[in-house]
């Protein structure tokens, strides 16, 4: 997470156009590239804000960030009173569950399931911030870093971008690509991955353990 205090001037344009005049302000940028500014009061709820999947513009005295909803939000740095990035790690809650778990377990006996050609290199391939669930190579050679959700939101494909960096720094597994699976794929999930060139898959747990859905009848 990046936290820069400024004396700034923020202009909003979109779904209703909104001015910010000038004032000190927490300009806070999260890894998931959300933008939110707030003043020294107000509680936790920011005086303005863009969500992710956007583009950032940064220069030495503005902030754009755009999206493709052709909204603007435009922050006019005055004076920068300090600028600090911090690395929080992989959030706690991203540790998964019974059903996730299980999942990778079915994925790791049948990637081919994911993917057609793929096998399995390493299950749980550690990397300096934490272990991707499966590496493994395609058909042409090429390693692909998978990272398995049962709800796929944005923080699962953060998660799998950093490891991709870290990965792809690491001569003997580059190139490397990944694909982010789940049983869901939230829309604005599946956007940020194709926007990162990491593929977004749904998988059918009752069919990845072999069972079939009853079929209900009245008699």
């Amino acid at each position: 997470m990046r936290l820069i205090v400024a004396d700034c001037t923020v202009n909003y344009r979109g779904r209703l156009d909104a001015h910010l005049p000038r004032a000190h302000r927490l300009i806070m940028i999260k890894a998931d590239g959300c933008v939110a500014i707030h003043s020294d009061g107000g509680a936790y709820k920011p005086m303005n804000w863009m969500t992710s999947p956007n583009i950032l513009v940064e220069e030495d005295d503005s902030l754009r960030v755009t999206n493709n909803d052709d909204e603007l939000l435009e922050i006019s740095i005055h004076c920068r009173i300090s600028d600090t990035n911090y690395d929080f790690g992989d959030e706690p809650s991203l540790q998964k569950d019974g059903v996730e778990a299980h999942l990778q377990e079915l994925l790791a006996i049948n990637p081919q399931e994911i993917q057609e050609g793929l096998v399995l290199v390493k299950k749980e391939y550690y990397t300096d911030i934490g272990p991707v669930d499966l590496l493994c190579q395609d058909p042409t050679g090429e390693y692909v870093a998978v990272e398995i959700k049962r709800r796929g939101e944005i923080d699962g494909v953060e998660q799998l971008t950093r490891y991709l960096e870290f990965i792809g720094k690491d001569p003997d597994h580059s190139p490397v690509r990944g694909i982010f699976v789940a049983q869901i794929i939230k829309p604005q999930a599946k956007v940020l991955a194709e926007s990162r060139g990491i593929a977004a898959i749904e998988v059918d747990y009752d069919h990845l353990r072999g069972l079939r859905r009853p079929q209900l009848s009245l008699f």
